[in-house]
């Protein structure tokens, strides 16, 4: 195919399901397509097409369709201007949806019959999920930025701990799912629509605390449980400064040769325009993979190495920006386990390569951090290269365990996940273990390159939990996230140790620290291994992100607080988007986030959370608002979560709601 296709842009296309429900869909279509059928490709999102995702959407789906591939965005029930409430996250009615949707397009007299689903995050999670329920028209698919296993790499729980992060996104849920329709596509159901929204949406808290272990709720939907169910061609896409970046190499692990693996530097972005730099050329690559996959041209993308990563080396924390990381692409034809380099503690506390000492006998150590250590670790999942990404970690060093190599003689090239093993004892059922890999510049400056949280009580396996044998040494081994490093000689690897890491995690109901056995510690790092140097295209555009009309500028604001007289730390983000206003829609939206958590170092009771999210939308003689606030605080043996929703129309409140429950703590 020679040149680019012209096009045309549908803004707002009904599509009613089997059951009436009047969904929202975004349309890129090839012109003269019913002459000649064209495949597509389909994102399935809650994010709000018409003023969510719009930015990014433009930034690919034109060329998409330039290239004669439909692009066709719809809006899960009860988001944007479809009907309904949604009902949850990656239900088996939005995948029954889904699979609807797909056999809706495919039916089309524009479509030559093939079919694609994409996405980031929410998206990048539910193309896998369709892909396993093998809806005949579904091709191949490209995730961003997902995961096969809900459980351990999502926002709600890792290896028994318990993410903040999922009282942070209960907030974001309840605030873009009570966001208005627009009055411009809907018509005079907006209201109707907007007040049915406010009065039947869930907190999705509720149910997620309801599932403190990695029961059938959580199953569902992780396609780690049966690999063999998706049998359609997948890229997996993610980067290292992501909560997501373990999902490429597991899904490589999974799905075989039908899977490719591409990790980058990157946030929680599209490649083609994500933070750090390089960037990766996501438009050009998923043209030839469409094209391979829903058009049968042979033109090789199938031949890519199983497994693309950048390497990072000398990496440095943001500050206050992170816009370029220096390293290097290599490839991996296929992929396979790592071997490993082992790094044992000797009895000065040093991580020495080699053998553990022979005959060692105990070298006990106490720790018991701080519960504010974890204020250097950043976001879960980031949006921005600044303070969201872990920053110098000689802060948290102070409250952990730190062992660490003498000076590097020569580099040392690591790519997947380190693993770390000890014997250790706990006076109490259970508590939260952390070890971070970190990079130790000759500075002193200390880099987090990986980290791994571990509930104790969790250490067999997250589907039943049990007690620690109170003073007596079990056997632990901690798995860390995936990474790709070169650690530099000149440098030291550092392992650091501690029993918190708040706010990232929250604490156990008591405070016990652990006795570690030295003699028994071992770090193993996976090596880099056979590999090719490769290179990976930069997108054509450096700046594809259209430009919106700014009517007030937005800000950030991330902060700590230590109240010495109070004993209380306080952890502060304030993000503002700012008032910007869509070409060609007069619609202008912005969004307020407001979060605080608190801790007194000594008490893990204390431990509150609140989330604050205020969600604007205004035209000329229009204007709507929803504020809603989500919290947590807990008590030995309950969690207690509180939401709180207004809605107002103009300047007058229309809608007000409350929830509250309080939930039994499950070993966590």
């Amino acid at each position: 195919m020679s040149g680019k296709r012209p096009f045309t842009i549908i803004e707002n296309e009904w599509i009613t399901l089997r059951d009436g429900t009047r969904l929202a869909a975004r349309i890129w279509m090839p012109d003269n397509a019913e002459a000649d059928p064209v495949p597509t490709v389909f994102e399935f999102l809650p994010y709000r097409k018409h003023d969510g995702t719009c930015l990014r959407d433009d930034s690919t789906y034109p060329e998409f369709a330039a290239a004669g591939i439909a692009g066709v965005r719809v809006d899960i029930r009860g988001s944007g201007e479809s009907d309904g409430v949604i009902d949850g996250e990656y239900t088996e009615l939005e995948l029954a949806n889904a699979c609807e949707l797909i056999g809706w397009i495919a039916e089309q007299p524009w479509s030559n019959g093939s079919v694609g689903m994409m996405g980031i995050s929410w998206g990048g999670f539910n193309c896998l999920q369709t892909a396993a329920l093998r809806p005949p028209a579904l091709k191949a698919v490209i995730s961003i930025a997902s995961t096969v296993d809900r459980y351990n790499d999502d926002i709600h729980y890792k290896n028994g701990t318990h993410l903040s992060a999922q009282l942070s996104w209960a907030a974001t849920m309840l605030g873009y799912q009570s966001r208005s329709p627009d009055p411009a596509l809907v018509g005079e159901r907006w209201r109707e629509m907007w007040m049915e929204r406010l009065e039947k949406e869930p907190y999705f808290m509720e149910e997620w605390l309801s599932h403190q272990r990695r029961d059938a709720f959580w199953k569902h939907g992780s396609i780690g449980e049966n690999f063999d169910d998706v049998q359609i061609p997948a890229i997996v896409i993610a980067g290292w400064a992501d909560g997501y970046r373990n999902t490429p190499l597991k899904a490589v692990e999974g799905l075989g040769g039908k899977a490719k693996a591409l990790i980058g530097p990157w946030v929680h972005k599209y490649p083609h325009f994500a933070w750090p730099k390089p960037r990766a050329d996501f438009i050009g690559e998923a043209i030839a993979w469409w094209n391979r996959w829903l058009r049968g041209e042979e033109n090789g993308i199938e031949n890519l190495p199983q497994v693309r990563a950048y390497i990072t080396e000398d990496l440095r924390p943001p500050a206050p920006r992170r816009d370029f990381d220096p390293g290097f692409w290599i490839g991996k034809q296929a992929w396979a386990e790592p071997e490993t380099a082992s790094y044992y503690a000797d009895q000065f506390g040093v991580l020495t390569a080699g053998s553990p000492i022979p005959g060692a006998k105990g070298h006990d150590r106490y720790i018991r951090s701080p519960l504010d250590t974890g204020t250097a670790s950043g976001e879960y999942f980031t949006l921005k290269p600044d303070a969201e990404m872990a920053l110098d970690q000689r802060g948290d060093d102070a409250g952990s365990l730190v062992i660490e190599t003498a000076v590097l003689e020569e580099d040392v090239d690591i790519l997947g996940r380190p693993v770390v093993a000890v014997e250790l004892a706990c006076d109490a059922d259970w508590a939260n273990l952390c070890a971070r890999l970190v990079d130790v510049h000759p500075d002193g400056t200390a880099t987090r390159i990986a980290f791994g949280v571990l509930n104790l009580s969790h250490r067999d396996g997250d589907e039943n939990p049990k007690a620690m044998p109170k003073g007596e040494k079990v056997a632990i081994r901690l798995v860390l996230d995936a990474c790709g490093y070169r650690f530099r000689r000149g440098h030291r690897i550092r392992l650091a140790i501690s029993t918190a890491y708040w706010p990232m995690i929250l604490p156990a109901p008591t405070d016990p620290g652990v006795t570690l056995d030295l003699a028994t510690l071992g770090l193993a790092l996976p090596k880099l291994g056979d590999h090719e140097k490769i290179t990976v295209r930069q997108p054509d555009n450096p700046d594809p992100l259209p430009k919106y009309i700014e009517h007030a500028p937005g800000t950030t604001h991330r902060s700590v607080n230590r109240d010495l007289t109070a004993n209380r730390t306080e952890y502060r983000i304030y993000e503002d988007t700012g008032l910007s206003e869509r070409p060609g829609t007069g619609l202008s939206t912005r969004q307020v986030r407001e979060e605080l958590w608190t801790i007194r170092p000594n008490d893990p009771l204390s431990m509150t959370g609140q989330s604050t999210w205020i969600c604007d939308m205004q035209r000329d003689g229009w204007s709507v608002r929803t504020v809603s606030t989500a919290k947590l605080s807990c008590t030995a043996t309950e969690w207690v979560t509180e939401a709180e929703l207004t809605g107002y129309e103009g300047e007058t409140q229309v809608f007000h709601k409350t929830f509250e429950k309080r939930i039994p703590r499950d070993f966590m």
